[in-house]
């Protein structure tokens, strides 16, 4: 940083803060959205003595902590599920929801009718709403289209949010979330292999769209193994990373098989089996579990600590769908320490560096590291872990939200400042 041509430009230093160890003063130091110094505050500043910042937060006596990754969310939707609710509290299965014609067919019906611009204008304030909560980087999900047009439809939404979102963003073909109505596996699985993916990469191709994963939802009743293997394979070939749903509502040996194929992450795991877990442990596929979905579907939780045990990486995510309506990564940590028997540095870990790896992007985002992302947030308090443990209060804790340098959520200014994406 020393030595930049234009000492001018937007060089922040945010000095005096505490990090998530024995309290010491630290400064942050960003130029143009990538950190290029930290360590004590008067260390830093003798390495740079010709450096003037352009802002500085003065954060002595509260907490910083990496920004949050959500690694698993599908938030380009219209149409909302709450009367679904109601029939789940009287105890109605995700299967019993999904066969009388609701669940992802009900959204896929309503998100097959609504226009780009209205999706557009919903999934902005999700966004938002998620940046505001601590979340600096979230994985995006098509999946409610079923077809050609409305699946590049929902990943020309997740575009745009990429160019002008002050919040990163990963995408991910979904186009094997279910089986249409009046289809059989079979049949979507073609349409997904024939239609669906050489349309993507002819548009990938054209420079019109930068698809990052591919997902399919591997389970009994929907996509089996063989055909989700197929379709995961053939996504490889473009060059996607395989992120995907596995081993959820039944033990399929989705675990074994995406790990057999150099998945980078799976998803949900509730039912997964021992042999799934030192599969995905011997080949460095990341878990990636979502404690919503197990709370609102009052289903059996992942055996995360047998997980950790048998050497998995584990990351979180908060699996936002209009099944599962959770945007606030702080609310998926406090669920994971409950429900899923985490610690609290545990879910620090997967909701930062893990989940970052588990995007393929942890080179750039989930730690606070020279060359890494100016992304962080600001606590309003002296012990990090009030984040998790002050439950549903996350608007009293996040003081500030930092993505790439800037200051793009203040709880004491709602204003939001536009950042450019590298």
């Amino acid at each position: 940083m020393g030595t930049t041509p234009d000492q001018e430009k937007a060089v922040s230093v945010f000095s005096d803060m505490t990090t998530l160890y024995p309290p010491l003063y630290i400064t942050v130091a960003i130029f143009d959205g990538i950190i290029t110094d930290i360590g004590k505050d008067s260390e830093v500043r003798e390495r740079n003595p010709d450096v003037k910042a352009e802002t500085t937060i003065d954060a002595k006596g509260l907490s910083i902590i990496p920004g949050l990754v959500d690694a698993h969310t599908h938030p380009v939707w219209a149409g909302d599920r709450v009367h679904e609710f109601a029939m789940k509290l009287a105890g109605a299965t995700y299967m019993d929801v999904h066969k009388a014609g609701g669940g992802i067919h009900y959204t896929v019906e309503h998100t097959r009718k609504a226009s780009e611009e209205d999706l557009y204008a919903s999934f902005k304030d999700r966004l938002q709403a998620m940046c505001n909560a601590g979340t600096t980087l979230v994985e995006c999900k098509s999946g409610y289209g079923l077809d050609v047009a409305t699946e590049v439809k929902m990943l020309r939404v997740i575009e745009r949010a990429k160019r002008e979102m002050a919040i990163g963003v990963s995408s991910t073909y979904c186009g094997a979330h279910a089986v249409p109505k009046d289809s059989t596996a079979e049949e979507a699985t073609r349409d997904v292999l024939e239609k669906q993916i050489p349309e993507i990469q002819r548009l990938m191709a054209d420079d019109i769209l930068h698809v990052d994963n591919i997902d399919v939802f591997c389970e009994r009743g929907v996509f089996d193994v063989e055909q989700s293997r197929s379709i995961l394979e053939k996504g490889k070939e473009l060059g996607l990373t395989i992120n995907f749903h596995g081993d959820e509502l039944h033990p399929t040996g989705s675990a074994e098989m995406g790990a057999e194929i150099g998945a980078l992450a799976i998803s949900h795991l509730e039912e997964i089996s021992d042999a799934g877990m030192s599969a995905m442990a011997a080949s460095g596929s990341v878990g990636v579990v979502l404690p919503t979905t197990a709370y609102i579907l009052r289903l059996k939780p992942p055996p995360v600590r047998q997980m950790i045990e048998s050497g998995m990486a584990v990351a979180l995510g908060s699996d936002f769908n209009p099944n599962a309506y959770c945007l606030a990564m702080p609310i998926v940590m406090h669920l994971a320490c409950v429900i899923l028997r985490m610690s609290m540095p545990e879910t620090l870990n997967a909701a930062t560096i893990n989940a970052a790896y588990a995007l393929n992007v942890s080179d750039k985002h989930g730690s606070l590291e020279v060359g890494k992302y100016g992304n962080f947030v600001v606590l309003d308090t002296d012990r990090w872990e009030n984040l998790i443990y002050k439950f549903g209060s996350y608007t009293d804790v996040v003081k500030n939200v930092i993505y790439m340098g800037q200051i793009v959520h203040s709880k004491d200014d709602q204003k939001v400042t536009k950042v450019k994406q590298i």
